[in-house]
């Protein structure tokens, strides 16, 4: 079996570096796309994607400084594994895991994840030399853990938070030169719209 030639797989990497990103940022690319596609479609298969893409950009983002998301990629990892389990176990009675509407007793409770993982987030990680927007990136990891969480559950309204996450990190990946991992959200973006309308259409009241 024949393999991509060093020189070619250097030439890539260096032609990507040369335009502010990397062969290593592109992998998160690729794999990010792939697992929110997936999703889309209430594929199994988007869990071990998704696992490949969080170690990725555990890197990425520790080496642009984002402590956040650093540390958001770590607990997405293990959402993945539970997710990929708890999608592959489906309901109580062993059946397909259906989409649903998040529970009314359940809004408050999310709220307050939301409002106080944010707040320690950011108090720890403004305390770290060279932290990007700790408060900004603080509340998006923690919408993000929330949205999360609420995928791992095929509960509807988790497309909805997506759509506000997804839209406010594209602004800052540009702030922070990741253009390309800017590019990767702004196709979440879409993919969150496609997934709400996608889901919707099997929702169970």
């Amino acid at each position: 079996m024949t393999s991509v030639p060093a020189p070619i797989f250097d030439a890539l990497c260096g032609w990507l570096a040369a335009r502010g990103t990397s062969c290593f940022e592109m992998l998160g690319f690729v794999t990010g796309v792939l697992n929110v596609w997936l999703v889309t479609r209430q594929s199994l298969w988007s869990w071990p994607v998704g696992i490949v893409n969080a170690a990725v950009y555990t890197v990425v983002f520790a080496g642009a400084g984002l402590y956040s998301d650093t540390g958001l990629q770590v607990v997405y990892l293990l959402l993945s594994v539970y997710g990929w389990w708890h999608w592959w176990r489906g309901a109580p009675d062993r059946s397909p895991l259906r989409v649903t509407h998040v529970p009314g007793t359940q809004v408050l409770p999310l709220a307050f994840i939301l409002i106080t993982t944010w707040i320690a987030l950011a108090l720890i990680t403004t305390r770290i030399p060279g932290a990007a927007l700790p408060w900004a990136d603080a509340l998006l990891v923690a919408g993000s853990l929330v949205a999360q969480w609420m995928m791992t559950r095929k509960l509807l309204e988790c497309w909805l938070l997506w759509i506000v996450i997804d839209a406010s990190y594209v602004g800052l990946f540009l702030w922070r030169g990741l253009t390309l991992t800017a590019v990767l959200y702004f196709l979440f973006l879409l993919l969150a719209v496609r997934g709400h309308i996608s889901w919707r259409r099997d929702v169970q009241a």
